[in-house]
């Protein structure tokens, strides 16, 4: 091999390696945006499903026409009568952020929230979006320091 067309060589694995580059990281922006997407549609989904809730207790017995057609969240809830019982996610964070004078993250949230009711097991990412949803409410309020989160009730004020 001529060190001409190993030169060659050379260059075309550069430009190879320069176009795989620049395709990687056009599938990653993308994925990022998809996963973006995926998180609202989450969060709105559990917005649906908070209010699909509110709206059964809210009206727990159902008109004779709709005993037919009753909607598929009254039929989960329906199967879990110990469930119902508990208070709702974001009632239940609110009450433990109520208990403690300074802001608290997530993590610490969920690990005192499975202390106190060892039947619920939220995942991280469920505290987090309710977390979330309760300062877009304006009931909590979030606080970054550096790449750390952590939350309070609205009215207080942090040091």
């Amino acid at each position: 091999m001529t060190s001409r067309s190993a030169a060659s060589l050379r260059a075309r694995y550069v430009e190879q390696a320069v176009s795989d580059l620049a395709e990687n990281r056009r599938r990653q922006r993308e994925l990022a945006e998809k996963i973006k997407m995926l998180e609202q549609e989450e969060a709105l989904l559990m917005d649906i499903l908070t209010l699909a809730e509110r709206y059964e207790e809210a009206n727990p017995s159902p008109l004779p026409e709709q005993t037919e057609r009753r909607p598929v969240t009254a039929r989960v809830k329906a199967g879990s009568t110990e469930k119902s019982r508990q208070p709702r996610l974001g009632d239940a964070l609110i009450e433990l952020l109520g208990t403690h004078g300074e802001p608290r993250s997530a993590k610490d949230l969920r690990d005192e929230l499975m202390e106190r009711h060892p039947d619920r097991s939220p995942t991280p990412q469920v505290v987090r979006n309710t977390l979330e949803s309760l300062v877009a409410k304006g009931r909590i309020r979030r606080h970054k320091r550096e790449r750390s989160v952590s939350y309070t009730l609205a009215g207080r004020a942090t040091s």
